[in-house]
């Protein structure tokens, strides 16, 4: 599986000015950094181990969703 094709959610905390990162696909998986992109980066490796650490334990390794989104 291809960390980059799993969605990520990436919200500001103003109260630890911090972007959290949730990954909804794969349970529990949460992380965070000080810039966006250091948030993002974080959320690669730990969607990585994830993956690494459900293959060893023989647990089903969810697919990633696609949708479409439009901002305005």
């Amino acid at each position: 599986m291809n960390p980059k094709h799993y969605s990520m959610l990436i919200q500001w905390d103003p109260r630890d000015n911090i972007y959290v990162v949730t990954i909804p696909e794969l349970s529990g998986c949460r992380t965070h950094g000080d810039t966006y992109e250091e948030a993002i980066k974080n959320a690669l490796e730990i969607i990585a181990l994830w993956i690494e650490d459900a293959q060893k334990a023989g647990e089903p390794i969810p697919q990633p969703t696609f949708s479409r989104t439009l901002m305005r």
